[in-house]
């Protein structure tokens, strides 16, 4: 597809709707268009709120290098800047300076109230040229009004799913502390496992058919 802005190339198309790369006349990446009004009639409802919730986690982080910043928000199409970068499960990162960056990207991003809510998924991060990390699809993302007993949970799932992907690719670098709070899921996370999640993997696995590592080969971007 040809705009004015040059090429529109389609990263992702699924029942919430559709992504698009925009390119400039040489083919270099403008920036990043989710929309919605694509989206099954069923789904669109959902869809809208996904979309909101992530311009507004966006617009919450406007100042934090490694997230893309949000250019606008309007009838259902949410425009992002693009960020270059290999998913965590293709760069299988092992230097510990790129975990220990991680961190410091999401006390930031705690820092501002806001919560990932989505990062046992691997495709949500992203490893950069420069091999440092870098975080996509804010959809799931809680922008927070106080630091409440809720906002301090996801906070903390957030940092136990960095831990894991820590675990799986530099294990022996892994702290005493970090062990601990590895084995030690919060009570959101073991009510997530006990409940939640059976009917998060029936309806992904049966309705959406995405079946592969929670989504890391169909939502990548």
């Amino acid at each position: 597809m040809t705009g004015p802005a040059g090429t529109e190339l389609e990263l992702k198309r699924d029942h919430f709707g559709a992504v698009f790369l925009v390119l400039d006349a040489t083919g270099q990446p403008l920036h990043v268009c989710r929309d919605t009004r694509l989206a099954r009639a069923w789904a669109a409802p959902l869809a809208r709120v996904l979309a909101r919730r992530e311009a507004r986690a966006l617009t919450r982080l406007a100042g934090v290098d490694a997230v893309p910043r949000l250019i606008g928000y309007r009838a259902g199409v949410l425009t992002r800047t693009w960020i270059d970068g290999a998913p965590m499960q293709r760069a299988r990162p092992t230097d510990p300076a790129y975990y220990r960056a991680a961190l410091h990207l999401l006390r930031r991003l705690h820092a501002q109230r806001v919560a990932h809510n989505d990062l046992a998924k691997e495709p949500n991060w992203l490893v950069t040229s420069a091999g440092t990390p870098a975080l996509v699809d804010f959809q799931l993302a809680c922008a927070a009004r106080t630091r409440g007993r809720l906002f301090r949970a996801l906070a903390y799932d957030d940092l136990r799913h960095l831990l894991k992907h820590k675990r799986s690719y530099l294990p022996a670098r892994l702290t005493v502390r970090e062990k601990g709070i590895l084995a030690n899921p919060s009570l959101l996370s073991r009510l997530w496992m006990r409940t939640g999640k059976r009917v998060y993997l029936l309806i992904t696995r049966r309705v959406l058919h995405w079946s592969d590592r929670e989504g890391a080969g169909d939502r990548r971007f």
